[in-house]
């Protein structure tokens, strides 16, 4: 076969040096629009199914008619330009790119159907490698389990397993094991992070960039500038830039005293009790895997230290945190699927109280004094989202399942913070009154 030259950007040879080592596991690509994330995992895709016959690879995506309409396209292009076009027979029905040689590339969605929380859609196959564009969407789970899948004829080949995968910044599952370790210069050597903004690729239009230029403020941090620390999921409750202020706003008076507590119900679950001088969070106290009654004895302690009535404790009364309840007379209960206070509109008490938090947060009215949790509060406030958003209804947000998908673990500290707003929930025309006149109580 005719050899063909191809030009490589920069941070594409940096990629490309980490496809073909034998330390690196997972790449994630990406970072911006324009940065040839598709184009790489494509070329990536064809040249080693050429390499290696009879290799079996995976081009996958969140939604399968995406793939095809996108993803597809640049790899027909891609070998159009390249002239392999005549080494391929492409069967859009089955998902399948099938080479002269014997090898092939299975084309599969990975979203996350509540039928099929397994990925059982994906069969046994085994691939050689697997290339996961536009990644956003797709779950930590379910890109674990591509990975397990990684076998298919690597012995015979010298090879180790390969999983490419390319994005815009998310704050989901990629930011917490890619961006932020590569940022803080700790990134396991299995893995690889690999910056790439429009202005990397030679070969993108100018008028591409200007039409970048041109995007909303929020959507140039991500997508022109590849900022991270940003995401433009319309559901969200919670701003990025609101939920930083809530450690500088140091003007907010304190109050009456309370205690709100997240008890841990199993495995890496913390139990997270939030002490509350008014609207500012003084302390956070966690406890690992601990017993209702040591729990309860902390509560004890904390009330007893800072004159706190037992009514004004709320603990999670689902699952574990029911039996601190029962031991500790007096204080609230918070079901969270309880109806929400006063009639208003939200499927439940705790989608009430979260959304009470969104409007205090967004209006500057809470302070936390303690940085040992930041970020992981940070994380968990932004995976916050309202449950379909689109139609009438209750409003409520997304299940606590749908986040611990995203980040790996349970939203502790975040659902504790919330609890504090049953509180506030009580009060809602003293709350009205306070935004009238701009002050915190």
């Amino acid at each position: 076969m005719e050899k063909f030259t191809v030009k490589l950007s920069e941070k594409q040879k940096i990629a490309w040096s980490k496809l073909n080592d034998k330390v690196t596991n997972e790449i994630l690509y990406g970072g911006g629009a324009g940065g040839g994330k598709s184009f790489l995992g494509c070329l990536w895709l064809a040249n080693n199914c050429i390499k290696y016959p009879g290799t079996r690879w995976l081009m996958a995506r969140a939604v399968l008619k995406a793939l095809k309409e996108s993803t597809l396209n640049t790899f027909i292009e891609l070998m159009n330009n390249l002239k392999w076009n005549n080494i391929i027979t492409i069967n859009q029905i089955d998902g399948k790119i099938k080479f002269e040689n014997g090898s092939e590339i299975i084309l599969k969605d990975l979203y996350a159907y509540p039928a099929d929380p397994n990925f059982d859609a994906l069969g046994s196959t085994e691939y050689t490698g697997a290339f996961i564009d536009e990644a956003s969407q797709v779950t930590e789970k379910a890109k674990n389990i591509v990975l397990s899948r990684l076998r298919f004829k690597l012995e015979q080949y010298d090879l180790v397993p390969k999983l490419l995968i390319t994005s815009n910044p998310a704050k989901n599952w990629m930011y917490e094991s890619f961006y932020k370790p590569w940022k803080n210069e700790n990134i396991s050597e299995d893995k690889a992070f690999i910056q790439s903004l429009v202005t990397d690729n030679p070969n993108i239009s100018p008028h591409y960039i200007a039409q970048l230029h041109k995007l909303d403020n929020l959507s140039k941090q991500r997508l022109l500038f590849g900022n991270w620390e940003y995401d433009d999921d319309l559901g969200k409750l919670f701003k990025y830039d609101n939920i930083l202020n809530m450690w500088t706003n140091d003007y907010v008076q304190g109050g009456k005293k309370y205690l709100s507590c997240d008890v841990a119900r199993m495995g890496r679950d913390k139990t997270v009790i939030c002490y509350w001088n008014g609207l500012i969070l003084e302390e956070i106290y966690t406890l690992d895997k601990s017993r209702t009654s040591q729990v309860k004895n902390t509560l004890l302690q904390l009330s007893q230290k800072y004159s706190i009535a037992r009514s004004d404790i709320v603990i999670d009364e689902d699952g574990v945190g029911g039996g601190v309840v029962d031991e500790l007379a007096g204080c609230k209960g918070f079901v969270n699927n309880a109806s929400a206070v006063g009639g208003e509109n939200y499927a439940n008490l705790k989608s009430q109280c979260y959304f009470k938090l969104s409007e205090y947060v967004e209006k500057n009215l809470i302070y936390i004094k303690q940085d040992e949790y930041k970020e992981m509060i940070i994380q968990e406030l932004e995976q916050v989202k309202m449950k379909d958003p689109d139609k009438d209804g209750k409003m409520r947000i997304e299940g606590k399942e749908k986040i611990k998908e995203n980040i790996g673990r349970s939203p502790d500290f975040s659902d504790a913070i919330a609890y504090r707003m049953y509180f506030e929930c009580q009060k809602p025309e003293s709350f009205e009154i306070a935004r009238e006149l701009d002050i915190a109580f």
